[in-house]
């Protein structure tokens, strides 16, 4: 199993000291089956009078910094590292409950998929909706990873990448109509596409490992990377990247999950100042790979050239 190392800094600089409110960070990888945190480390500078680690509502790791310093520079550098087991692309077999669509979920499980199989966007004109119909077979039953597979591609294929600079994330018919949009906004809108089919989905937040020898095939380039998980009745949840075109967990170091973008953004407060005292924010993100030489019987290794995270 490869070991991953994760180095992300974010600076703020002011034109003059400035106070600062309660900021949020929401950068740890979540541990699983298929990722486990083996070290991490948060310097905040200036000192944060306090710091306290919490569990959100998704059971995302969220750090919690309070201050009362002023000052015209501060800078979160946090580093990782974890040990990723990637998850291929999953297979289901006709005896599957989700092998075809329409399925139905269980219903013990259905009260705590509602959230992720309602519709949170306006699509008055029913344009979204047309295009998620779009995958379905004219004579049903459909295959479900036909669906999820055709939508993952086709959204890679058929819109233009762009950088957008500005806060959030935009509305999915904006996504659908401009043909253009993030990492975030690509996400957002395939997962209210999967909604309107009555399928679960959610929003992913994290990085993705990309090396040199194939960067060139990747588009974008920023902090942190978006993506999308499915339910499908015996299968889980599954990943699935509209972005790059991956299904499963290869290359994706899952950070934060939840219903809606606005609940996983990785770093955010507040400060106290003039309006104009904001100067600029910089992000590096730098990151290694390297082998799990601790466990016996484990291949040996040193940390390589750094390679590339990057949002798309």
């Amino acid at each position: 199993m490869p070991l991953l190392t994760i180095h992300h800094k974010t600076e703020y600089r002011y034109k003059r000291s400035v106070a600062f409110g309660e900021h949020r960070i929401m950068l740890r990888p979540r541990d699983g089956h298929d990722l486990r945190v083996l070290d991490s480390q948060l310097e905040i500078s200036p000192k944060p009078m306090s710091l306290r680690w919490i569990h959100d509502v998704f059971g995302n790791s969220v750090a919690i910094a309070d201050f009362d310093e002023r000052t015209d520079c501060l800078t979160f550098d946090w580093s990782v590292t974890v040990e990723h087991n990637p998850v291929e692309e999953f297979a289901l077999t006709a005896d599957d409950a989700a092998y075809f669509y329409p399925f139905v979920y269980d219903d013990e499980e259905y009260p705590d998929l509602v959230q992720y199989t309602t519709p949170h966007y306006a699509d008055p004109d029913g344009e979204l909706s047309e295009w998620a119909r779009g995958f379905l077979d004219e004579d049903a039953p459909t295959p479900t990873f036909k669906i999820l597979s055709g939508m993952t591609h086709a959204i890679r294929k058929q819109f233009k990448y762009r950088k957008r600079h500005e806060p959030g994330t935009q509305h999915p018919l904006d996504t659908l109509q401009s043909g253009t949009g993030t990492c975030r906004d690509y996400a957002l809108f395939m997962i209210e596409a999967l909604r309107r089919l009555g399928i679960a989905a959610r929003f992913v937040s994290g990085y993705i490992f990309v090396p040199e020898n194939i960067a060139q095939r990747h588009v974008g380039g920023g902090s942190t990377h978006a993506w999308v998980q499915v339910y499908l009745p015996t299968a889980g949840w599954i990943e699935f990247d509209p972005t790059n075109g991956i299904v499963g967990t290869r290359d994706l170091i899952r950070v934060a999950v939840a219903r809606d973008p606005r609940q996983a953004i990785p770093l955010h407060g507040t400060y106290i100042g003039s309006q104009d005292a904001f100067d600029v924010m910089e992000v590096n993100i730098k990151g290694g790979v390297g082998r799990a030489a601790q466990r016996p019987g484990a291949e040996g290794g040193s940390f390589v050239d750094l390679l590339r995270f990057a949002c798309r």
